[in-house]
């Protein structure tokens, strides 16, 4: 009898140290997801070139938290129970418009050197436009413009409206999968 009850324990310890392990694990899961990196799966062409759909990877909400947010950082927005991955364009108190496919901040123009040139062309041969123009819109006090990096294809600040800062959940993006995509994107 002896034996069965030591097997019965040796057993009973197993499954408990099973469960404390899971239980570790599931803590450090929801530590790192809730305050470290977001995990993110891209959907949708809104930031072709620069992200693919259904590349996967993380964004930083430790970046966001200690660093803030600068103009054309990307980042993970939280729009009803949706994540989107846009650019930071205008950031608060600024007034934007678009014309002639030139973007342009309190009246002056900027440069957008994160845009693949040889894309832009192509997309204003077809479209005639890459980013179409619109009047100006001046930000409040904590609201951001964001855009998608393929502006014939985005749903972002020009059709939304501006985003609140506390709707930002992470900012740049390590993407992982598929492998030949990996890169960091910020």
């Amino acid at each position: 009898m002896r034996k069965i009850g030591n097997k019965t324990t040796t057993k009973l310890l197993n499954i408990l140290q099973m469960q404390v392990t899971f239980l570790v694990c599931l803590a450090v899961m929801l530590f790192v997801v809730n305050f470290i990196a977001y995990p993110i799966q891209i959907e949708g062409k809104s930031m072709d070139p620069t992200l693919h759909d259904q590349d996967f990877g993380f964004s930083s909400i430790l970046s966001l938290k200690t660093q803030g947010v600068e103009r054309f950082d990307v980042v993970i927005v939280k729009v009803d129970n949706e994540y989107w991955v846009k650019r930071v364009i205008a950031l608060p108190k600024e007034t934007i418009s678009c014309k002639d496919n030139q973007i342009y901040i309190n009246g002056e123009p900027i440069q957008e050197d994160f845009l693949d040139e040889e894309y832009v062309r192509q997309e204003i041969e077809e479209h005639g436009f890459f980013t179409k123009d619109f009047s100006e819109i001046t930000l409040k006090d904590n609201e951001v413009f964001l855009m998608g990096d393929n502006r014939v294809h985005s749903l972002d600040s020009r059709i939304v409206g501006p985003f609140d800062m506390s709707q930002l959940i992470a900012k740049d993006i390590f993407i992982l999968w598929p492998f030949n995509h990996g890169k960091v994107v910020k």
